[in-house]
């Protein structure tokens, strides 16, 4: 499998994402004592950092909200997914207890203040890019209980593989067909950045993670402009 920023790194030159592939994997439903206690210390980081802090003013958010007006999203409600996590945690509201692979991204998202997800690999069809929207492109919103298919804007930067798209607005809402469930064995996740934050030490927290709540083996690459186009590993 190849995963590519090709076609929007001219455009975002210090994009960069890391790509973890993780395999063998046991997906705890509930949240693991250690990664409950990291959640919360994630929280009460967040809220000693940025407590006084306007969210435009912190590190990445304000480089996420750039981007997102440079391919013609200007609704405040359309923010990027990190954004979201700082929001809440500001608010005193708690990280939603999805399942352990699920908390762990947000817990390092929101510890590095990085977007992070991801996807069932056995759910992933052919190879992965950041790229912009084309003609035809199919996304169904997670939660949205229609089901139906919302087609992305022309020239808003989505993440795709060969069928569908993953995620629309480049991290702001993901797809319904393919989210980490207990029943995932393989998965794929992303962690962003737009120069601001600590990538490599985000995505090596992360697939530390997953080793220890989910029993994960896991294989990284990241991608940036010098290297925009990689084989991963998807054992």
């Amino acid at each position: 499998m190849d995963a590519t920023i090709a076609d929007i790194i001219d455009d975002f030159p210090a994009y960069r994402v890391a790509v973890i592939v993780a395999a063998g994997m046991d997906v705890p439903a509930a949240r693991p004592t250690a990664l409950d206690d990291m959640v919360a210390a994630a929280e009460a980081a967040v809220r000693d950092r940025y407590g006084d802090t306007p969210l435009s003013e912190i590190p990445g958010i304000g480089d996420w909200r750039a981007a997102y007006r440079a391919f013609g999203i200007k609704k405040t409600s359309y923010r990027c997914s990190v954004e979201r996590l700082v929001k809440n945690a500001l608010a005193g509201r708690p990280l939603p207890r999805i399942n352990a692979f699920v908390d762990a991204y947000n817990a390092v998202s929101l510890k590095h203040v990085l977007p992070a997800g991801a996807d069932d690999l056995d759910r992933v069809a052919g190879d992965i890019a950041f790229r912009y929207a084309r003609r035809g492109d199919s996304f169904v919103r997670l939660g949205d209980e229609t089901g139906a298919e919302d087609q992305p804007k022309d020239g808003e930067v989505v993440y795709a593989d060969s069928e569908k798209v993953l995620c629309r607005r480049w991290n702001w809402s993901q797809d319904a067909r393919s989210p980490v469930t207990p029943a995932t064995t393989r998965a794929v996740a992303t962690v962003q950045s737009l120069g601001a934050g600590q990538l490599e030490p985000a995505a090596e927290e992360l697939a530390a993670l997953l080793a220890e709540s989910c029993g994960a083996e896991t294989s990284m690459t990241i991608l940036d402009a010098n290297r925009a186009t990689n084989s991963v590993v998807a054992s």
